[in-house]
């Protein structure tokens, strides 16, 4: 008998015999009262904020106006934006237009392709999202191949779109909501904040990997 079966006997034996099954599971100690959507931004809000984030309440119709201040403020030259995903296509369509919008420039190449441009010469980025959580001010994506997870991880700005709808307040919740043992990406992404760091002297300090800027814009 092996280490592995030796340890799964005792175990057995220790629960009466029989086939192992798991306990059942009690999430009522995740459960939060039934909050609106307004108390849900509020919340989200001031969670973020508190670890440099920044919050823009827009609408469908404002939220490019509103970008287009918010980098020119900054002086980017460009911004990264997915090809399919109809936050690129809106932005496309507006820079035919109007000219305050940065150059923009699409993830449609391998990386080993513009690596160089990716981490030098990109300003900002702008990435949907599939939700957020009230509670610990956290951002949701799921990376796929229009919107690769290094368009929130490289540029030293990274815009998210959020819509209020799909702000949750807790991240138990979510996954309810989304059902999502029904399936997940390779990778998923929580965002709290920009890049932050304690590795020396256990000081916390901000942008010095990745994004030094997240700037969330929440459609309303």
């Amino acid at each position: 008998m092996s280490s592995r079966d030796t340890i799964l006997q005792r175990l057995r034996n220790r629960s009466g015999g029989g086939e192992l099954t798991a306990p059942e599971c009690d999430f009522s100690v995740l459960k939060r009262p039934d909050w609106s959507t307004a108390e849900r931004i509020a919340l989200f809000e001031k969670m973020i904020e508190s670890v440099h984030g920044e919050v823009h309440h827009c609408t469908e119709d404002s939220w490019v106006d509103r970008l287009a201040e918010i980098l020119g403020a900054r002086g980017a030259r460009n911004l990264l934006i997915p090809k399919e995903h109809e936050i690129g296509m809106k932005l496309r369509s507006a820079t035919l237009e109007r000219e305050d919008l940065p150059h923009l420039l699409i993830y449609d190449e391998p990386i080993e392709s513009w690596q160089t441009v990716l981490f030098n010469d990109v300003d900002a980025s702008i990435t949907s999202t599939r939700g957020g959580i009230a509670e610990t001010g956290s951002l949701i994506l799921w990376p796929n191949s229009d919107e690769p997870r290094l368009m929130s991880l490289v540029a030293p700005i990274h815009v998210a779109v959020l819509f209020a709808s799909e702000l949750y307040t807790t991240f138990h919740e979510a996954m309810q909501a989304q059902n999502w043992k029904a399936g997940m990406p390779t990778n998923a992404l929580l965002i709290s904040g920009p890049s932050k760091t304690a590795d020396i002297e256990q000081t916390l300090a901000y942008g010095v990997h990745g994004p030094k800027e997240l700037i969330v814009l929440v459609i309303e």
